[in-house]
């Protein structure tokens, strides 16, 4: 199980840890309830250890990317992360990333169980461009909440500030090349609570907001999520563009990606939805929507699944829970 820089600091400091696909991540400090409520009022400070930079080097790096990435990298905004796609070229989702301009580099920000994906798919296509990828040990610290912009202005450390975060354009992303939890330290006591997975993953799940590998991947097209600000629809071609432009001109897909609300013996994910009998879609990522007070889901459903309200009933062994599409945010 891969640990982060964190690890060994937050669980001296009352973090819980747990295997998160194969990361340990703290998923609370003690009270998940009053970690939630910070992240909506506060701030909270958040370990991304179970994200990794990838830097693109080389003078063709930005054309090369662009040709690549589902977003305009060409224009990057200093100081902010650029949501993108690597997608197949049959318009499929083989990782997500965060792109930022470094000095002398492009930095990919990616979850890093999809690393491996993503450089492999990448690498296979330079052949005669300039441009290098590699590996960098960078140490990721989110900020979120409503205070994150006061928390991160005030904080006096050698890192790299990105805005954009986990939830949205709320948040930041910290980029530490060393020492991190000397800057851990620093944002909570600058007001930051420290939030682990579970307050984390609640609130995603309420905004409606898909992860590589529980919610999209390889067997799941890009316009059946709600990825949009990771799209571009003006800069041009890139990888899986035709389909992508195919399908956005038919204006509809076949099935989705929605929120759903459930009653009953808490699902694992993957389980399958079913309807008068019939399968009609998945779950992805099962939590906790502790503003809406009950366990919720993201789930793919077919298009006759789609209405506000719809029942579902999600099949696990010999239990049955009720699954009812919901209308984001859930809180």
């Amino acid at each position: 199980m891969i640990e982060t820089a964190l690890h060994t600091h937050l669980a001296a400091h009352g973090a819980v840890h747990a295997d998160d696909r194969g990361v340990a991540l703290p998923r609370h400090f003690g009270d998940a309830d009053a970690e939630y409520r910070a992240l909506r009022e506060r701030a909270v400070v958040v370990d991304l250890g179970f994200r990794t930079v990838v830097r693109a080097t080389g003078a063709d790096r930005t054309s090369f990317l662009q040709g690549m990435l589902t977003n305009d990298v060409a224009q990057l905004e200093p100081g902010h992360n650029r949501p993108a796609l690597l997608l197949t070229v049959q318009g499929r989702v083989t990782a997500d990333v965060r792109v930022a301009a470094g000095d002398d580099a492009l930095l990919l920000d990616v979850d890093i169980r999809a690393r491996g994906a993503l450089l492999a798919a990448l690498e296979k296509l330079i052949i005669a461009d300039d441009v290098e990828l590699t590996a960098d040990t960078t140490a990721l610290i989110g900020v979120e909440g409503p205070r994150a912009a006061a928390i991160v202005a005030g904080i006096a450390a050698p890192v790299r500030v990105l805005a954009g975060g986990e939830l949205g354009a709320e948040g930041f992303i910290l980029h530490v090349a060393a020492d991190a939890p000397a800057v851990w330290d620093r944002l909570v006591a600058a007001g930051a609570l420290p939030c682990g997975m579970d307050a984390l993953e609640g609130r995603r799940v309420e905004l409606g907001i898909p992860r590589i590998g529980l919610d999209m991947d390889e067997h799941v097209l890009a316009l059946e999520v709600p990825v949009e600000s990771a799209l571009s629809h003006t800069k041009g071609c890139y990888l899986g563009q035709e389909v992508v432009a195919r399908g956005t001109a038919r204006g509809h897909v076949n099935r989705k990606l929605v929120a759903l609300t459930l009653e009953g013996p808490l699902p694992p994910p993957a389980a399958p939805l079913v309807r008068d009998g019939k399968e009609v879609g998945h779950l992805g990522t099962v939590a906790r929507a502790y503003g809406a007070g009950t366990p919720a889901a993201l789930g793919f459903v077919r298009r006759e699944c789609w209405e506000p309200g719809t029942e579902v009933a999600v099949r696990h062994g010999h239990a049955v829970t009720i699954a009812r599409v919901a209308t984001v945010p859930l809180a």
